[in-house]
């Protein structure tokens, strides 16, 4: 069962004293009145719900938001009030201040039309997300994130490199306070144990022509096999390369009109949208896992 009730409200409101709580527990009766007796008890309106059951599972997946006029009521307020009905129902949650947009840092390699398109949302204010730094392996892009105000961070990779390459990694992520690490066309493998550290919250990006045509050129590879559909798909990094939770997914008609260039471009724009939709409910706070699927509250 699906359930979702919203109000909107004004920029200026939703940035005073508003909060969006994610949770997913075992299904039992009583959860949402409790939820919602507790949020009356300090003061708190809702302004928009979802939830989700799960017959599969026989978890309940929920995602409220809430605000409240009382001046002494803050995060870490709220985090230790709900401690307690959280572990009568044995709680999986987080709970965020939306006035506090998440820190991403963007890496890529040498093409350029997912940074571009993360750059034009995040300056345009469309984004839900902070982008406040770049990493790559080459330098061709440092021109373009320079010009948006963004630091560049070169971290050359090469076999012999790659331990320190990624320990390098983690000093930014440490030192910039990283939230989310977004692979906007990065061309190169994360070992296991970084993709297990950045568990939940790193997301990649990668043409829906896997395993079918990996390697070099994947569009021109799909123009010789005749395809009809190119796309892209936006996931979770996992240990498991390409594997991870689906987040989103975008699929464009093509046909013999279209030449190599043709599905290049097409798959390009795919892996824009897909990416930009993945990045925000992130940064809303929209995704919950279940297993090795995904529970998105649009």
């Amino acid at each position: 069962m699906a359930v979702s009730l919203s109000t909107l409200w004004s920029a200026e409101e939703i940035m005073s004293n508003s909060f969006v709580l994610t949770m997913r527990c075992p299904e039992r009766p009583g959860i949402v009145h409790a939820l919602t007796s507790f949020l009356v008890d300090h003061q708190c309106d809702i302004t928009e719900h979802q939830q989700f059951d799960d017959p599969e599972s026989g978890l309940l997946f929920l995602r409220t938001c809430f605000r409240s006029d009382a001046p002494d009521l803050d995060l870490e307020t709220l985090r230790g009030d709900f401690g307690a009905l959280a572990i009568e129902y044995q709680m999986t949650w987080h709970l965020h201040d939306s006035a506090v947009r998440g820190r991403v840092l963007v890496m890529v390699s040498k093409v350029d039309h997912c940074l571009n398109d993360l750059l034009y949302r995040w300056r345009s204010g469309t984004l839900a997300a902070e982008l406040v730094v770049v990493v790559s392996n080459h330098r061709d892009l440092e021109p373009m994130v320079t010009a948006a105000g963004l630091p560049f961070v070169h971290i050359p990779v090469t076999n012999a490199t790659k331990t320190d390459v990624e320990q390098r990694l983690r000093e930014v992520v440490e030192e910039y306070e990283i939230d989310t690490v977004v692979l906007a066309r990065y061309m190169q493998i994360l070992s296991d144990p970084l993709a297990k550290e950045l568990d939940g919250r790193a997301i990649n990006i990668h043409h829906s022509f896997l395993p079918s045509f990996a390697g070099a050129k994947p569009y021109h590879q799909a123009y010789a096999r005749g395809v009809k559909l190119v796309g892209a798909t936006a996931h979770y990094v996992t240990a498991d390369l390409d594997e991870g939770p689906i987040i989103d997914q975008v699929v464009a008609e093509i046909d013999h009109r279209h030449n190599a260039d043709d599905l290049v471009r097409v798959g390009r724009d795919s892996e824009c949208k897909a990416l930009a939709r993945a990045v925000t409910w992130h940064a809303e706070h929209r995704i919950l896992l279940n297993g090795n699927r995904t529970v998105i509250f649009k």
